[in-house]
């Protein structure tokens, strides 16, 4: 027992050597993936677009080298000149340019516009902003306006540990969006259901140990994989998000290992476990499901990302450690744990992801999903159909003009591909954690977006089912 403990403490003390923070930055802020996207297209800079959320250091980072690029447009330029002050606190620096200021001293600042604190020592950063928006959306069905408040919290303590936090209360007034909520891309949550609408809050944080070449990290967070400009196929970050074990390794340029292991919501009750009330009444929670699944990114030449990856989701009574093996083929390991002893396999999935950048203005790429594959199905006699679902597309960044860039995407899912047993179905709090479609879909994706100047997009899209 005492190697055990041993083993990890060394294990947590390799990674102390080197600086670096490991903050996410969540996929929400769309502005800022859409930004890094436009300038990996045009070759300005190099990223893995496969998962996501990147970290808030990896971002600065790469501002920092487009800034020093000569291939910059003028709308470019001013469009770093902002994200590089969002991201002062990553670059060890106070926000300065643009910033109503309340106060500032050399450890501090406060500003009115846009509202935040700001703080920074030889040992301690951190940065609070509140979080105030107005969101409108008609069709046919009707109108919903929804209210966003909350805050948020960042913070670097030393070289090698990282504290974050968000929250946001939300309301929705109209013909709310909870009861159609299964079949669209809007994020996922628990509502409360209200005579004016819905209510929900979403919650958000995490804390990590990180250095140069990795960090592992206990969060609560929207985890998306798989290379899409609208939901992806593999993990779409539309469920609620979910408390995780993280692991992130890049020893080396051309290679880089992501892993978590999750607690998901199954909203299966378990009648054995219940608490009463003083009337007796029972109250039964939700039986247990866990997910584990890990994304292996190989870079055999600059601009070209080729990964694949596996996943589990099973509901024990209790975790299962073989499943905390960040490098295993988890459905081998299903096999061994429950075949033997007659008991239903669990749910595994396995899938493939690429994206080249190689083409400049141009980023081609495409991800399949795999629940189950019997080579027997793809002859052309045979009636059944592997559960699969597909996706492949393209996106055009500042050609043929400036500023202006165009995405096409294709995705089809066939029958079954993320259903299974209620307890184990590919989903969390009832959401889908692949393609917001879910089975038997298929789905055409076009999107124009025309950006004149720094902070104001025009965007047209269509969507064919």
């Amino acid at each position: 027992m005492k190697i055990k403990y041993l083993f990890f403490l060394l294990f947590i003390l390799s990674f102390v050597s080197g600086n670096a923070q490991d903050i996410p930055l969540n996929v929400s802020y769309i502005r800022v993936y859409d930004f890094l996207d436009e300038l990996a297209a045009d070759q300005i800079i190099e990223i893995n677009s496969t998962v996501k959320p990147y970290s808030r250091m990896f971002i600065a980072q790469k501002l920092v080298e487009a800034n020093n690029s000569l291939k910059l447009n003028s709308r470019q330029k001013k469009e770093i000149d902002f994200f590089l002050n969002e991201f002062s606190q990553e670059l060890n620096t106070l926000p300065n340019n643009g910033y109503v200021k309340f106060w500032k001293n050399d450890k501090s600042i406060a500003t009115l516009f846009p509202p935040s604190i700001h703080y920074r020592d030889t040992l301690f950063r951190a940065c609070i902003l509140p979080v105030l928006s107005l969101k409108t959306m008609y069709n046919a069905n009707g109108l919903v306006i929804q209210r966003s408040i909350g805050a948020e919290f960042n913070a670097m303590i030393g070289k090698n540990i990282s504290i974050y936090g968000s929250l946001r209360d939300i309301s929705n007034w109209g013909d709310t969006l909870s009861s159609y909520h299964f079949l669209n891309n809007e994020p996922g949550y628990e509502y409360k259901e209200a005579t004016y609408g819905g209510d929900f809050s979403d919650s958000r944080g995490g804390i990590k140990l990180s250095n140069s070449w990795g960090s592992i990290g206990l969060v609560k967070d929207n985890p998306v994989w798989g290379d899409s400009y609208y939901c992806s196929n593999i993990l779409s970050g539309r469920a609620p998000s979910f408390p995780m074990i993280t692991l992130h390794l890049k020893p080396v340029s051309w290679f880089e290992l992501n892993y978590f292991h999750g607690w998901l919501i199954s909203n299966v009750y378990d009648s054995l476990n219940y608490y009463m009330d003083n009337s007796g009444k029972k109250f039964y929670r939700p039986a247990n499901k866990f997910m584990a699944a890990n994304m292996f990114t190989f870079t055999p030449f600059r601009n070209f990302n080729f990964s694949f990856g596996n996943s589990i989701i099973y509901a024990e009574s209790n975790i299962q450690p073989a499943y905390f093996i960040p490098i295993a083929f988890y459905k081998s390991m299903d096999h061994l744990l429950t075949k033997g002893i007659g008991a239903e396999n669990q749910n595994s999935q396995f899938f493939i992801n690429f994206s080249s950048r190689n083409l400049k203005h141009t980023h081609i790429y495409g991800s399949v999903f795999v629940d189950e594959l019997s080579f027997s199905r793809f002859l052309p006699d045979n009636p059944e159909h592997n559960p699969i679902s597909s996706k492949l597309g393209i996106q055009l960044t500042n050609f043929p003009l400036a500023n202006l860039s165009a995405v096409a995407e294709f995705t089809t899912t066939s029958m079954i591909t993320y259903k299974h047993y209620p307890l184990l179905t590919y989903a969390s709090n009832s959401y889908n954690l692949g393609h917001y479609l879910g089975d038997n879909s298929r789905e055409w994706y076009f999107m124009l977006k025309y950006k004149p100047i720094r902070g104001l997009d025009i965007q047209l899209s269509y969507i064919h089912p």
